[in-house]
Formats: structure tokens, C-alpha cells, sequence
């Protein structure tokens, strides 16, 4: 990583994701980790050192609300060491961040650990908020026990889920995971694709569950965000108060309604079920999650298009739990099928900080933002294959001022590091100190 105290960017075009335009002539001035001065026009100040992007874009970095930095460790049959665990996580975290995620919403299995690394410098990664162990009832989507299967809940499920029935120990379990620095909840609020013993219309936690979940977050001044894939089991979690909806596969035109009336957020996943459908085999999936997968496949994109019609915010997540983690920005492909560019990048930057209640200081160049910026090769707004291979096309990422890769510059030295991505031993780029 190269950082700079004072560094003046010029020469490019700006994507404004508000307005969803690209504007000229300007100048930004990067000040310690933040964003000091957006201005039309040259910036004369002969003591900041100054960087020529030659006409390429400069976008605000992207924002993943929708991850699971250990999923690896949570899906894997045999048990691993938890520092093989961590050190795949390591690798995962550099891959996101080279893509051009700078902020990622971890929405289950990684603890403070993961987060506090990176922010200490310890794990080259996006920033993180995470969210523990997800809460699931006994036989829910946080149950991983086969369907013949008599025994308690093992140590290493415990360790990336906790199962809670009633509603003592729905309280006791958010208690511990906010004890254990979570920044959010998640709960499970109907069946899922990987758990072996809920179908997918499982309706999971009675209401006085779901009300206690959300009023013991709301008092340490956090939220919860609920797993929910049908109409049914969005309302329930909606009605509770609970701030975001991940997947809603099988939203219809009331629930929508309502979730927009409330301002509920939607973090549609759609890139997953195409992958696992296409590349369980190489991760072990099992056959029975193979096909729910493809149930969940044939919605296709109309939840899109009806949470669109409903003005429902939807924040941009992608979920590739047990599929490969590089078709990450394949997502931005899925969601152009009916939403345009511009709405997407808003998915990926404005409206995800809003969710993730960092949009004072993420997600637009603005004065005063943290300096997450890319410097892409070609037009997102017009086509995203600037965005797609592992971040071919990103010649330069800034994540709080600091160039965690730069193609660029004379003063900062690419060099290949080990990755474990589909295909390519040694993908990604990490430049270094000259």
C-alpha cells in the first residue's frame, strides 16, 4: 500500500452516482483518509504532490452489503483449523478489496476479529461491518443438522451460528453477539437454500421472536436485517421493524408496498443461485441445495423489477456463500437485465452506505467523505465490463486515501500475491512501498 498525507487528483472524468453523469474539469484533493476538496477546475497548491489519471473515470469505491468473509469455514463438510479458516478469509478479503469493494456488510459468521484486522492494517480487505452469528430457531436456516440427525448442535456450528428458541433466548443470543461487537443483527426469518431441513416457505420465528429480536437491537442503537425469501415471511419481519430484507426473491406488488411505505431496504442476491446452479459441483453442494437453488433461479429478476415499480431501496449484495467468490461483480450483469446503470451504481455506493448508516461519509466524492475512489478503464455507466475481471480494469483503488493499488505511479511497485481464485493461482495485483 502507498499512502499519501496530501495528494491532488487530475485529468479525469467524474462519475457523479447521484445524478448519474459523468462531469470534466475537475480536481480532487485527498487530505489524510478523507476527501478535502472537490472543485471544477485546477487546484493550486504546490505542496501536495499530484497524480495525472489521463482521462480515465474516477467513481466512488463499490460497497458489498451482502457477504460472508468465512464462508468457507461455515460450509465446509470437514471442519477446519480456525487459522486456516482465518488465513482463507485473509485471501478472500485482498480478492473482495482488489475488485473494488471498499466497505463489505459481512452478513453472518465473522466476528470483530475480522474487522479490527483489517482496520489495524493486519488483512489487506474492504472495511467491514459485521454481524456475528446469525440467530436462527432450532431446525431454521441456521440449522445445518441433516434431517436424521438426534444430536445438539456441534461446537464448530456454534461457532458461526447460534440456534435460540422463545423469546429469552432470541434476547440472550443478540445480547452476545452485540457483547462480542456486532454491528448489526441477522436473523432468520423463513427457510433457505443451503439448510437442509426448511423449505425455502418456511415461515421461522413467531412474531413475538421477531419483536424481541429487533427491540434488543434498537436499544444498543443497531439494527437487524432478516433472511426472507417470501412475501409472507417479508411482511412478518417488515411489520417487526426490521431494516433490511436480504434476497426477497419472492416479494409481490403488497409487500413491496409496504416495505417502500416504511423505507425497508431490499438486498436482492441474484448472482448466487446462477453460480451454484452452474458451479455446485465444484464446491460440494448437495443435491438437495442445488435444487432449491433452482426454485429460487426461476424468479429470475422480477423481484427487481417489482420492488422498482414500488420505489423499494435496494441496496446492491451479492451472497456467494457456496459459490466462487471472483463472480462477485457478475451482479452489476444480473441486475442491468431490467434496471438501468445509473440505478445500479446508486445500489453499490449511495444507497448502500444509507443502509449500512454510513452515507455521511461513503459512497459519493464529496468533500468530507472518506477517499474510497477507483480509477477505472471505461464507462460504467454505459457498460460494466470495466467492472467485471477481478478489477483488470482498475488501475488505481483508494480505500481511505491510502492507494491500495496504483498502476500508475512511478512510486508504487506491483507485485503478485497468492490467490486461491477459480482458474489463476496468482491473480491479483498488491502494489508496494518502491
Amino acid at each position: 500500500m502507498t499512502a499519501d498525507t496530501h495528494l491532488i487528483l487530475e485529468n479525469f472524468d467524474l462519475l457523479d452516482v447521484d445524478k448519474g453523469e459523468l462531469l470534466s474539469g475537475h480536481s480532487v484533493e485527498i487530505r489524510g483518509d478523507r476527501i478535502h476538496s472537490v472543485v471544477r477546475g485546477a487546484i493550486s497548491d504546490p505542496s501536495a504532490r499530484r497524480m495525472d489519471l489521463g482521462g480515465r473515470v474516477l467513481m466512488p469505491g463499490l460497497i458489498d452489503c451482502h457477504v460472508h468473509v468465512c464462508a468457507d469455514a461455515m460450509t465446509s463438510r470437514a471442519p477446519l483449523f480456525p487459522a486456516l479458516a482465518v488465513a482463507k478469509s485473509s485471501h478472500l478479503l485482498h480478492d473482495t478489496l482488489m475488485r473494488g469493494f471498499t466497505t463489505i456488510r459481512d452478513t453472518g459468521g465473522a466476528d470483530a476479529g475480522y474487522r479490527d484486522a483489517v482496520d489495524q492494517g493486519l488483512f489487506l480487505g474492504p472495511r467491514m461491518k459485521v454481524s456475528g452469528r446469525p440467530i436462527s430457531q432450532t431446525g431454521g436456516h441456521g440449522d445445518s443438522r441433516a434431517t436424521s440427525d438426534f444430536c445438539a448442535p456441534c461446537r464448530d456450528h456454534a461457532a458461526y451460528f447460534a440456534l435460540a428458541d422463545g423469546v429469552a433466548e432470541v434476547r440472550k443470543a443478540i445480547r452476545e453477539e452485540i457483547r462480542r461487537g456486532a454491528d448489526q443483527i441477522k436473523i432468520m426469518a423463513s427457510g433457505g437454500i443451503s439448510s437442509p431441513a426448511d423449505p425455502i416457505d418456511y415461515l421461522q420465528y413467531s412474531t413475538e421472536e421477531l419483536v424481541a429480536a429487533v427491540d434488543e437491537a434498537h436499544r444498543a442503537h443497531k439494527y437487524v436485517m432478516a433472511h426472507a425469501y417470501t412475501a409472507e415471511a417479508i411482511e412478518r419481519a417488515v411489520e417487526v421493524g426490521v431494516r433490511s430484507v436480504e434476497h426477497g426473491n419472492f416479494l409481490d406488488e403488497k409487500c413491496a408496498a409496504m416495505m417502500a411505505a416504511r423505507g425497508t431496504f431490499l438486498v436482492p442476491t441474484l448472482i448466487v443461485y446462477r453460480r451454484i446452479v452452474s458451479h455446485g459441483h465444484l464446491v460440494d453442494a448437495s443435491p438437495g441445495h442445488m435444487e432449491k437453488a433452482r426454485q429460487v433461479l426461476d424468479s429470475g429478476t422480477r423481484s427487481l423489477e417489482i420492488a422498482h415499480r414500488a420505489g423499494v431501496k435496494m441496496a446492491f449484495g451479492t451472497d456467494l456463500f457456496k459459490a466462487p467468490k471472483e463472480f462477485q461483480t457478475e451482479e452489476f450483469l444480473v441486475r442491468a437485465e431490467v434496471l438501468s446503470h445509473a440505478q445500479i451504481l446508486r445500489s453499490a455506493t449511495t444507497v448502500a452506505a444509507e443502509l449500512m448508516r454510513m452515507d455521511d461519509r461513503i459512497g459519493r466524492i464529496q468533500s468530507g467523505y472518506l477517499a474510497d475512489l477507483l480509477v477505472v478503464e471505461g464507462n460504467p455507466l454505459l457498460d460494466f465490463a470495466c467492472l467485471q475481471n477481478q478489477g483488470a480494469q482498475m488501475p488505481v483503488i483508494f480505500k481511505g486515501g491510502q492507494r491500495v493499488k496504483d498502476l500508475l505511479s512511478s512510486d508504487a511497485l506491483p507485485t503478485l500475491v497468492p490467490s486461491k481464485s477459480l482458474g489463476n493461482q496468482y491473480r491479483a495485483l498488491r502494489p508496494v512501498p518502491r
